[in-house]
């Protein structure tokens, strides 16, 4: 019997040691136009596995997302890498997001960043090239809620910016 024990157990342990990384690789950003606020509040969500890999490939092999005992240099590649990843106009002219900070909830990371003093949209063009370097089958969905218009699209490898132009 004892035999049976160690025997069903050395069948079990690598079967949950070696278990695979999820399968699809997306991440979804919602963007909201706060007119009261004249403010466009943006929130990423992402893998952390898949953020931390793609951070550790262009940076540094050393970087872990891992919430409290995280290097305050964290912050600096993570910011970094959105703002090369991630590019806004608005009316027609570039803008750049502040990154206001991050969060972990289980196996997601929100990245939160904001564009500040936008009186007016009349049109977003937003490119997205999260993980698009690192992972080939990456897609990302990008919500928007802008002036009462919501859309929403799906970023690929193969088309990885979209505009939407409220009348």
């Amino acid at each position: 019997m004892k035999y049976i024990k160690i025997f069903i157990w050395c069948l079990i342990v690598p079967l949950f040691a070696f278990s695979p990384p999820h399968k699809y690789h997306v991440s979804v950003t919602q963007i909201n136009y706060v007119k009261e606020e004249a403010s466009v509040q943006i929130i990423s969500r992402i893998f952390t596995d898949d953020f931390e890999y793609a951070l550790r490939k262009r940076y540094n092999d050393s970087i872990t997302l891992e919430g409290k005992n995280e290097p305050e240099s964290t912050d600096s590649f993570v910011e970094q890498y959105l703002n090369d990843k991630i590019k806004i106009e608005i009316n027609n002219s570039p803008v750049k997001f502040n990154f206001i900070g991050k969060a972990y909830d289980a196996d997601i990371m929100r990245c939160y960043l904001e564009i500040e003093n936008v009186k007016t949209l009349h049109s977003i063009k937003i490119t997205n090239q999260f993980l698009f370097d690192v992972f080939e089958e990456q897609q990302n969905i990008v919500k928007l809620d802008i002036n009462s218009t919501q859309k929403s699209y799906l970023f690929t490898r193969q088309k990885d910016s979209a505009e939407l132009n409220i009348n």
